[in-house]
C-alpha cells in the first residue's frame, strides 16, 4: 500500500530509500487523481517488493509540491537513487508509467 508522505517523513521515505519510489503528487477534489488512483495501486502490486509507491497530497504539502515545481495534479515523479529520473504530468496511462519505470 502506497505510503502518505508529507515534508517531514520526505527525505527519508523517498530520497533515502533503497527502491526507486514513484511519488503521486494528487489533491483529494482532483478527478484525473481518483482514476489514477487504482493504476498505481495495480503497478504497484505488479512490481512488488522492487518500486515504492508514495503520495503526498499537495493541499496539505504545498511546500513539497513547491520544492519539485508541481504545478497541477496529478503528477508523478519518479526517483532512482534519491535523484528524480523522469516525471508524468496529467491523467496517464498505464503503459506511459511502465515505460519510465523500465
Amino acid at each position: 500500500m502506497a505510503v502518505r508522505v508529507n515534508s517531514e517523513t520526505f527525505d527519508e521515505e523517498v530520497l533515502k530509500s533503497e527502491l526507486p519510489v514513484l511519488a503521486d503528487f494528487y489533491s483529494d477534489s482532483c478527478v484525473p487523481c481518483k482514476r489514477l488512483s487504482p493504476v498505481l495501486s495495480q503497478l504497484e502490486q505488479e512490481r512488488g517488493e522492487s518500486l515504492k509507491l508514495v503520495k503526498i497530497n499537495i493541499n496539505f504539502d504545498s511546500e513539497l509540491a513547491e520544492k519539485f515545481e508541481v504545478q497541477a495534479a496529478p503528477t508523478l515523479i519518479y526517483f532512482k537513487n534519491g535523484e528524480e529520473a523522469a516525471r508524468l504530468r496529467g491523467a496517464v496511462k498505464k503503459t506511459e508509467i511502465e515505460e519510465i519505470l523500465n
